[in-house]
């Protein structure tokens, strides 16, 4: 849900500054680079120190690139498979450095156990729950599901608690417990998702089996 309509408001509202870049020469592949090194050194620098307000911050300013170099490269009329692949595969590794930062913090100081083991599920879920769509198109299906919590919710819910969660360092009592309840709405979400998109799968391949008249095959 937040998919569909937070990029097309954030798109409207970015196209400017793309347009900008693209008149200084900037390519469309430079933005993605640039944020997922952004979105890295925010997630491993700041949050495995419990920093998550200002990890959370950084993190920010930077997960936005994934919709400027999308819309510069619309405008450029550069549009590519090269570019599609690169945007999705730095995806993967922006989420991975953001979980695991939090990972790192619980395993370290943060000194729980649960919490880090959480935060790596939500990790590998959500590099799976990705998996299934492109691989179920890949062999065809349309995958037509979104699921519970794509990405972009991923993203929200667990960016907005950990940073208010670092609010408590400047003396806001109580706030610290909404970083772990996040964990745990993500881990659940991406767990519902994960099902929904298998379930899709699985039906969308028995209707495309039956439709050419082959059998299930390994």
């Amino acid at each position: 849900m937040l998919n569909k309509y937070a990029r097309a408001f954030f798109t409207r509202v970015l196209t400017p500054f793309a347009a900008f870049l693209l008149r200084r020469g900037v390519s469309p592949d430079a933005v993605t680079l640039v944020g997922t090194a952004g979105v890295m050194a925010g997630a491993l620098v700041f949050f495995p120190r419990g920093e998550f307000f200002w990890g959370t911050i950084v993190i920010t300013l930077f997960v936005f690139s994934d919709l400027v170099d999308g819309n510069m490269a619309r405008q450029a009329g550069v549009s590519s498979r090269w570019g599609a692949f690169l945007d999705s595969t730095l995806d993967r590794v922006a989420d991975a450095g953001i979980f695991g930062g939090l990972a790192l913090w619980y395993a370290g100081n943060g000194n729980d156990n649960v919490l880090c083991a959480v935060s790596i599920f939500c990790l590998a879920s959500g590099q799976v729950v990705s998996y299934t769509k492109a691989r179920g198109e890949a062999i065809g299906l349309p995958v037509a599901v979104n699921g519970l919590v794509e990405r972009a919710e991923r993203l929200v819910i667990t960016l907005v608690a950990a940073g208010v969660a670092g609010l408590h360092t400047f003396g806001l009592p109580g706030v610290e417990i909404l970083l772990p309840i996040a964990l745990w709405v993500v881990a659940v979400g991406s767990l519902v998702t994960l099902g929904q998109r298998v379930v899709t799968v699985r039906r969308e391949s028995a209707e495309a089996d039956a439709a050419t008249g082959n059998g299930a095959t390994s």
